[in-house]
């Protein structure tokens, strides 16, 4: 144990943001470089060492949190290091994007504020980085088997990296002009800087896996082909169709998905483009989800100048504290103010969206609400609540409903697929086609990064067995595993 009275002498501090003035005229990460480290060694000491560790439950990735907790505390950076890559590929970009399961499952939460295990987290691997301590580890020796795998998220990152160490030949395909998917373009530079993606790329790179963008398979090459090239595949194309809302006036310029707004901003910050062609300057925006990905349209609109932003919520807002039906150690609906929603903007919940009205041009400029509420577990409209609000760029940020099966790979792999329009996999991960396995939320289905690096590791241990009939790879989860944190 770290410091036997550490949760009874030390508060919870977590890390210290930007000043909003100052942090919206700019695209760096909102925390201030370099807070944290101060701080989090008596953070970690916090940490009460529990007989039965339920932040192990609460964490898909089954983090060994107790010990690197302690090393933490210590200030042994390395053996911490060692510890939190046991478990996680990349604690980096978990420990900045993950909304923390473990911590909703943390002993010490029961009655108090609970350890702060994200912060110690990204300070351990931040730390690591910048002492040289993450370094390419090639294998050994070559297996002489071959893996494609498609797709660059974190599930397929995760896979490739494990295989890789295994002694496998492993290329990634991405069909994005860059490698890291939703984490390059679907993420902001505010909320992760994609320098933390491109030195991880470089450390696989150094360690033998091999890369292809601007390659889509099902269109630029046929699953037969490569089927025939290598040995086995992994499929970890995510869950990338967007929800849409057909509702009148959707046809209308200015209301796109988040998934064609967020990108541009990115490339923006890439280089690749001077100005963004979708741009919420000075203009009225309204985001219609009240999730992760509505929150990043939120900070984005902020830091392109929006003259206002309104974000929309058709659920109820959460309550500060644990509804009766969602005890401890399950991960709750909580009401959380993120770093976007800091600075500025209205949320309105409770609340559909009827319709769009625009100009004789075709523009949209005002959205059209009314109230509803949930009787008899229905959805239901209130009578005398419609109001009309301006709205010159919408953005649809209501989740995601599956696998992109327009570019044919699902049809000419032959893949089978769940009731859920998920493509199907058994125990090890393996689809219903001999050599091709699927990780990530192609196979889950929309969820959490912690579940894509978990399942990515854990698809390549199936692979490795179908390659070699034995694995030493870990294999945190089955895909039947639930957990504590769907």
């Amino acid at each position: 144990m770290a410091d036997p009275k550490g949760f009874l002498t030390t508060g919870r501090e977590v890390a210290q943001t930007r000043p909003v003035g100052e942090r919206v005229k700019d695209w760096n990460e909102v925390y201030v470089p370099g807070s944290l480290l101060p701080i989090i060694s008596k953070q970690a000491g916090r940490c009460m060492d529990c007989g039965i560790p339920f932040c192990h439950n609460g964490c898909p990735l089954g983090n060994l949190i107790p010990e690197w907790n302690d090393y933490a505390y210590r200030e042994d950076w390395s053996a911490a290091s060692e510890r939190l890559h046991a478990t996680n590929n990349f604690p980096e970009f978990t420990g900045r994007l993950c909304p923390a399961p473990c911590e909703s499952a943390c002993v010490l939460g029961i009655n108090q504020p609970a350890v702060t295990i994200k912060n110690v987290e990204v300070s351990i691997i931040d730390k690591a980085w910048d002492s040289g301590d993450v370094t390419p580890q090639p294998p050994e020796r070559l297996s002489g088997k071959t893996v494609a795998v498609i797709g660059s998220g974190p599930a397929g990152l995760a896979a490739a990296q494990q295989l890789t160490r295994a002694g496998h030949t492993v290329v990634v395909y991405e069909r994005a002009d860059r490698i890291g998917g939703l984490l390059r373009y679907g993420i902001p530079e505010f909320k992760m800087e994609k320098s933390h993606i491109n030195r991880r790329i470089q450390q696989m790179r150094a360690e033998g896996t091999k890369f292809r963008t601007e390659i889509e398979i099902g269109t630029d090459i046929d699953a037969a082909k490569l089927r025939r090239r290598y040995d086995s595949i992994v499929i970890a194309a995510g869950a990338t169709v967007s929800r849409d809302l057909p509702v009148p006036g959707r046809e209308l310029n200015g209301v796109h998905f988040a998934m064609e707004y967020l990108p541009l901003a990115n490339k923006v910050q890439e280089g690749d483009l001077t100005v963004t062609p979708i741009t919420a300057e000075g203009k009225h925006v309204v985001v219609i989800g009240g999730g992760d990905t509505g929150a990043d349209c939120v900070g984005t609109a902020h830091r392109q100048g929006a003259a206002s932003v309104t974000q929309l919520e058709i659920m109820p807002q959460p309550g500060e504290d644990r509804n009766a039906n969602q005890p401890w150690p399950t991960f709750p609906m909580l009401y959380k103010v993120t770093s976007a929603h800091e600075e500025g903007g209205e949320r309105v919940y409770s609340v559909s969206t009827t319709h769009f009205e625009g100009d004789e041009d075709g523009n949209v400029q005002s959205l059209h609400l009314i109230e509803v509420e949930f009787k008899d577990g229905k959805l239901e409209q209130k009578a005398g609540t419609e109001r009309v609000i301006p709205a010159q760029l919408v953005t649809l940020a209501m989740g995601f409903t599956g696998t992109d099966q327009a570019n044919g790979l699902v049809q000419q792999f032959g893949l089978g697929l769940d009731e859920r329009g998920n493509i199907a996999r058994d125990e090890d991960y393996a689809t219903n086609v001999d050599g091709v396995y699927v990780a990530g939320d192609a196979g889950r289905g929309q969820s959490l990064i912690v579940w894509a690096i978990a399942e990515g590791r854990s698809a390549a241990r199936g692979v490795d067995r179908f390659l070699t009939g034995a694995s030493a790879l870990p294999a945190p989860i089955r895909p039947t595993d639930r957990s504590l944190t769907v």
